[in-house]
């Protein structure tokens, strides 16, 4: 299983990450960053990197010197518009409508693989415009004025991080609950702290059950330990059919579901139920 992405030898590739996971599988972090270097050198023609990544290729970033860069980034209407220089050209006023600087990296990166395949930069910005995202991505399952239900696929402390700046962005004065549920026990063993200090971001915390997927328990690593950690004063532990009940239960506007077990689906029992008090509150 180990390096699988090393059997692709693609044309044009793009490296978003090279944050540290799957250390189950890896190892550790510099036979990760092997890995990603081993992939590099096997594009025969355009590696396109995120500005910073410690590998040779073509730049993508925001507000900062690359060879595609976003910048005058803004806020109206609840999306983003803003400008792109690339190589060779510049275009402007992209509008697109998923939140998140990340989400800005994602469609930069984008732009610059389509733009290096031959397609207009015309037809790239009509694209994005139009483009409303992917499944568990920033997905919002309810927006309303009372109440704001996202759901996220984050499982690793760097993704919920994002999310809670996201979420900050476009929501800066309302409290935010975040429900997770950790995924694997070797991935919270590994980075305990650090998703005590991304979780502990958020004004609440619903813990839920470490999701084991394919491995067996380890002793001492569970939910317990990762909430005796995280130093936001309202959290606590709970179950998912309780989940509505606690939500119910918090003052927070805006609830955001997190993680890559059976969250997923949990949610839309979550979302139904939820629904139907917002219905009979209006």
């Amino acid at each position: 299983m180990i390096g699988l992405f090393l059997q692709l030898s693609p044309d044009i590739a793009c490296i978003t990450s090279m944050d540290a996971d799957h250390l189950d599988i890896y190892g550790d972090s510099d036979s990760l960053n092997t890995s990603f270097i081993e992939f590099a050198a096997k594009v025969s023609q355009t590696l396109i990197v995120a500005k910073g990544l410690p590998l040779k290729g073509i730049t993508y970033g925001i507000n900062e010197p690359s060879d595609y860069k976003a910048y005058n980034l803004k806020i109206e209407r609840g999306k983003y518009i803003f400008d792109v220089k690339t190589p060779s050209a510049e275009v402007n006023n992209i509008e697109f409508h998923l939140p998140g600087r990340h989400n800005v990296m994602n469609a930069l990166a984008a732009i610059a693989m389509a733009d290096i395949y031959g397609i207009s930069l015309e037809n790239i910005k009509h694209r994005l415009s139009t483009f409303m995202g992917v499944k568990r991505r920033f997905s919002y399952k309810i927006k309303t004025d009372n109440l704001v239900l996202i759901d996220d696929y984050a499982h690793h402390p760097a993704e919920i991080n994002v999310v809670e700046s996201s979420i900050r962005e476009m929501y800066p004065n309302e409290k935010i609950l975040v429900v997770f549920q950790p995924h694997l026990f070797t991935r919270t063993r590994d980075f305990i702290d650090d998703f005590a200090l991304a979780l502990s971001k958020f004004d609440e915390v619903l813990l839920l059950d470490i999701y084991p997927a394919r491995e067996t328990p380890i002793s001492g690593v569970n939910s317990e330990w990762l909430l005796s950690k995280i130093t936001t004063k309202c959290k606590k532990q709970t179950q998912k059919n309780n989940l509505v009940k606690d939500i119910k239960n918090s003052s927070a506007k805006v609830v955001a579901m997190l993680g890559a077990g059976d969250i997923g689906v949990t949610i839309l029992e979550v979302t139904n139920q939820l629904l139907k008090t917002v219905e009979n509150e209006t």
